[in-house]
């Protein structure tokens, strides 16, 4: 595994980072909790130390797991990433959607991240994963009902409490950016990006490189598109988001998987899985600092962190690149 600094921060993230948003169930059909935390241990034991979790994923389940998880790994050794922004259970703020939760109960989704609705969040999040400290603090999606300076003053305070190390934001463009570092000092943007997503290329990348703000690449594997494994009729369990995502209709699919089979030679040729020759060429990308990388179990977050087990030439890169660019 390799190890990264966020921005100009000291702290250092592994490359692949475990995202535990399947793991807490929600919006992915289901989730066997076991399983979920065997994913994680399994990953530390190669290698991957940080762990992006937030109070949404499952409605407390995912840090829950995370938790359980890291309780008998000392807490030096892990950096937990959270989040905080998105309200189930306060209908404050700017409405998001309507969805249900893991018992099938119906729930309104909130962006809101006023003072002391963030300072609730971290206290709760601090009782789920067991900790007394939040290596990297995140905003989930802006909030459009809160002075900017509201929210990140709240994280500040966090901060100066010993509560949180370092404050980032998620979903965010470059003006929001700008707009949120005339409070706090940002050390990173946690954003989609993948071969089949590449938007930030145009400006928020660009302003990150810049301004020395890590990317941490959500979805890299565009929700399981990029494994290969997806076809056209792919069913999916009930609950599940992606069965209504533009990414995974039938056209979108077929398209997505005639790239996988131009660089899957590469793939044979390296001994890899696919997943793994895409996250591989996600870490390498300009401006990219680490990719989250799901698991729903042990062997799933094993192959995941054997994505950095091999080189790629120079040649192999850029048929890649050349490759995605004509998707």
């Amino acid at each position: 595994m390799q190890y990264r600094k966020l921005g100009e921060t000291d702290l250092s993230l592994s490359v692949i980072t475990f995202g535990a948003w399947a793991a807490g169930g929600w919006m992915w059909g289901k989730t066997e909790r076991n399983d979920a935390v065997e994913a994680i241990r399994a990953a530390y034991d190669i290698g991957v130390t940080s762990i992006d979790t937030a109070p949404i994923y499952g409605q407390g389940t995912s840090e829950e797991i995370v938790g359980e998880a890291i309780k008998e790994i000392p807490r030096e050794k892990v950096q937990i990433l959270t989040k905080f922004g998105m309200r189930w259970n306060l209908a404050k703020g700017d409405f998001n959607f309507t969805s249900k939760d893991n018992d099938g109960n119906d729930i309104d989704i909130y962006k809101y991240a006023g003072k002391e609705s963030v300072i609730k969040e971290c206290e709760d999040s601090l009782r789920r994963l067991g900790t007394d400290y939040i290596d990297l603090y995140q905003i989930h999606w802006p909030d459009i009902t809160t002075p900017v300076s509201e929210t990140f003053e709240a994280v500040a305070k966090l901060i100066e409490q010993g509560k949180v190390r370092y404050a980032g934001v998620c979903n965010y463009d470059a003006a929001q950016m700008a707009e949120a570092e005339k409070t706090l000092k940002l050390a990173s943007n946690q954003i989609p990006y993948s071969m089949v997503n590449r938007g930030i290329e145009k400006e928020t990348l660009p302003y990150c490189i810049e301004h020395h703000k890590a990317i941490l690449a959500y979805s890299p594997l565009e929700r399981g598109l990029l494994t290969g494994k997806i076809t056209p009729d792919y069913q999916f369990q009930p609950g599940d988001h992606r069965a209504n995502h533009k990414h995974f209709q039938p056209e979108f699919i077929e398209r997505t998987n005639r790239l996988l089979q131009k660089i899957k030679p590469i793939a044979d040729e390296k001994g890899t899985t696919l997943s793994q020759l895409v996250l591989r060429w996600t870490v390498e990308r300009p401006g990219i600092t680490i990719a989250l990388a799901g698991a729903r179990n042990a062997a799933q977050s094993v192959q995941n962190a054997r994505a950095m087990d091999f080189e790629l030439t120079q040649q192999e890169f850029d048929f890649i690149h050349n490759t995605v660019n004509e998707f």
